[in-house]
C-alpha cells in the first residue's frame, strides 16, 4: 500500500502523531517549540525528522510534500481557563501560520484539535473566521466536538473539537466521524490502588493534607484540590487533565489509594490520555514538564479512530 505522508505541526509530544502512526500512516516530519515536549518526542519517534523552533521562522520550502497536514494548535487562548484573547492573542494568531504553511504545500487533508471553547468563542466569530480561511484554501471541512469518555474508551472527561479538510469535494462528502463507543476501561484499571508509588505522590502532613482528611473517602474517585475545598468527580471518572498540572501547587488530580492521599503520577496521566504503557516518558526530565506535557497533550485513542476514518476515506478515494 502506499505509504500516506504525514506532517506535524505543533506536534508536542506526538499524540496526533502515534495515533496516525498506529493507523497505518507514514508521519515524516514534525515540528514544537518546547524543548521537552522535543525530548520525548524524540525519544518516542527516532525516525521522525523534529524540527525544534519557532513555527513562525520555519519556511515551507523546508517543509517535505506531503499528504496531510496535522496540528493541535495552541489552546490557550480559546480556553475558558485563560484570558481567552482568542485571535488577538499572540498564540492565537499562530493559526495563521498553520494557513500559510497549508497554502504553500496544499495537502489533500488536513486534521486540527483544539478546546472546545473554540467553537463558541467571541460568540462563534472566531472559529468561523478559522473555517472561513481553510474555506478560503480550498478545503472542504467538517468538525465535531467529542468527548473522549465516549469516544476513545479512557475514562477522562474532555472535550475537544476536531476539524477535518479536504481539498477532493466527494472524499469531504465520504468522510464521517467515528461512532461513540461503550466506556470499558475503569480508574481502577489505569489508576490501582493495590499498587505503592513514590512516595514524593503522597500527601502525609500540612494544611492539604488535613483538608485532604476530611473530604476524601472514596477510592472510585478522583478529586481535585480548589484552594480552600476539595472538589469531587461524582462521575466516577478524572476531570479534564490540563497543561496547568505542570505549574507547581496541587493542580494535579488526587485520589485515595490503599497507602493514602496522592496526586496522579505523570504515567498515569498519559496513560489517561490514551497512551501505551510504553509509551518513553524520559528519565531526566522533572515531573513538572511531564505533567505540563500529558496536560497539552491530545487522547491517542480518540484521534486514532478519527485517523482510521480518515484512512477508510484515503482508501475508498485512492488517495
Amino acid at each position: 500500500m502506499i505509504k500516506i505522508r504525514v506532517v506535524s505541526l505543533f506536534s508536542g509530544v506526538g499524540g496526533i502523531c502515534l495515533a496516525f502512526k498506529q493507523a497505518g500512516f507514514d508521519v515524516i516530519w514534525a515540528n514544537d517549540i518546547d524543548k521537552y515536549a522535543c525530548i520525548t518526542y524524540r525519544s518516542n519517534f527516532p525516525t521522525v525528522e523534529l524540527v525544534e523552533g519557532d513555527i513562525q521562522s520555519i519556511d515551507s520550502n523546508n517543509i517535505p510534500e506531503c499528504d496531510i497536514i496535522t496540528a493541535g494548535f495552541p489552546c490557550q487562548p480559546f480556553s475558558i481557563a485563560g484570558y481567552q484573547r482568542g485571535l488577538n492573542d499572540p498564540r492565537g494568531r499562530l493559526f495563521y501560520e498553520i494557513v500559510r504553511i497549508v497554502h504553500d504545500k496544499k495537502p489533500k487533508i488536513i486534521f486540527l484539535e483544539n478546546v472546545k471553547n473554540l467553537v463558541s468563542h467571541n460568540n462563534g466569530i472566531t472559529f468561523k473566521n478559522i473555517l472561513n480561511a481553510l474555506e478560503n484554501e480550498g478545503y472542504y471541512l467538517k468538525y465535531a466536538v467529542l468527548n473522549s469518555l465516549e469516544y476513545g474508551n479512557v475514562p477522562q472527561n474532555r472535550e475537544r473539537v476536531y476539524i477535518v479538510g479536504f481539498l477532493d469535494k466527494s472524499m469531504y462528502e465520504a468522510f464521517k466521524f467515528p461512532e461513540p463507543v461503550s466506556l470499558t476501561v475503569t480508574i481502577h484499571d489505569i489508576i490501582k490502588p493495590w499498587e505503592k508509588k513514590d512516595e514524593k505522590y503522597y500527601y502525609r502532613e500540612g494544611k492539604y493534607y488535613e483538608l485532604l482528611k476530611q473530604n476524601v473517602d472514596d477510592p472510585n474517585t478522583v478529586y481535585q484540590i480548589r484552594r480552600i475545598y476539595v472538589r469531587k468527580n461524582k462521575k466516577g471518572v478524572c476531570p479534564t487533565l490540563t497543561a496547568n498540572m505542570g505549574e507547581g501547587g496541587h493542580n494535579v488530580p488526587i485520589v485515595m489509594d490503599n497507602y493514602g492521599f496522592r496526586k496522579l503520577t505523570p504515567r498515569e496521566c498519559f496513560i489517561l490520555q490514551g497512551f501505551p504503557e510504553d509509551f518513553v516518558l524520559p528519565s531526566g526530565l522533572a515531573d513538572s514538564k511531564l505533567y505540563k506535557q500529558a496536560g497539552n497533550a491530545v487522547t491517542v485513542t480518540v484521534v486514532k479512530r478519527i485517523a482510521d476514518k480518515i484512512l477508510e476515506t484515503c482508501l475508498v478515494k485512492s488517495i
